[in-house]
């Protein structure tokens, strides 16, 4: 398997960003599959024409994300990142219901200000 990536010098979107979405939209599809070897961070970059610190911030948003693991030495791999999404999104909101209440928002308050953050979102 081979790593496909394009990215377009003259699309808007910085080049790590462009990046960074590929890779994480073929780990979470499926196409990269869990425990799949990325390239090195100046191997990918030589072989896309990019500097290497491009690359290096684009490996650390995805790790960040839980998208991808670095192993020290032995390198870089697509995590089970639907798993690390998911136990991140229950993080998430098990804060925001804690805080919900402290706030002293009833269950109802709440779940509808949940609701109108994610409708917000996931509009765009």
């Amino acid at each position: 398997m081979t790593l496909q990536i394009v990215i377009d010098p003259a699309d808007s979107t910085a080049p790590y960003e462009q990046l960074r979405t590929q890779i994480s939209e073929r780990a979470r599809s499926g196409a990269l599959p869990v425990g799949y070897r990325l390239p090195t961070v100046r191997g990918l970059a030589e072989d896309l024409g990019l500097a290497a610190n491009t690359v290096a911030k684009a490996y650390r948003a995805l790790e960040s994300d839980g998208v991808i693991e670095t192993r020290g030495r032995n390198g870089t791999f697509v995590a089970a990142a639907g798993d690390a999404a998911e136990r991140e999104a229950a993080s998430a909101a098990q804060a925001y219901a804690e805080r919900a209440r402290r706030l002293g928002l009833d269950r109802a308050a709440a779940l509808a200000a949940a609701e109108d953050a994610v409708r917000a979102v996931y509009a765009t």
